[in-house]
């Protein structure tokens, strides 16, 4: 059966969404958080195979300036089929004449992005909610 994209939020189930995301695993993202998170994202995309949810990902951008691609999920059942890897290309192909394209990846994960050109930001910085869950999870470093 052929995957089914959709651009746009209208009809997805977000209980769904947020159960991609545990099983991706991306973490436990409610319902309501993620509904808010696409619907403020400039560009999102939602794989379907079968009726069912297999992957999503979303890009907030301004239009015209920066573009930052973040949450990338697949279903486990649906990873290393280059689903993923579709993912990303659509984002950022929508993201094409933004000054910057950023990229929010896993630890670990970065040579799957740089594939795509993406490079390693020397000045990038960011303050989470919980700061030491995320350095301990190697998402920051204090130097």
């Amino acid at each position: 059966m052929a995957l089914e994209w959709r651009h746009g939020s209208e009809g997805i189930d977000w209980d769904e969404l947020s159960a991609l995301y545990r099983a991706a695993p991306l973490g436990d993202k409610p319902p309501p958080w993620l509904q808010t998170v696409f619907g403020n994202s400039l560009y999102k995309c939602f794989v379907f195979d079968g009726g069912r949810l297999v992957g999503a990902g979303r890009a907030l951008a301004d239009g015209a300036d920066c573009s930052y691609i973040g949450d990338i999920a697949v279903l486990p059942s649906h990873q290393g089929t280059g689903l993923g890897k579709q993912i990303v290309e659509h984002l950022v192909e929508r993201s094409r004449g933004h000054r910057k394209i950023i990229l929010y990846a896993v630890p670990g994960k970065e040579p799957f992005y740089r594939r795509f050109g993406f490079l390693r930001m020397r000045t990038a910085m960011a303050i989470f909610q919980n700061q030491q869950q995320q350095l301990e999870r190697g998402y920051l470093s204090e130097d």
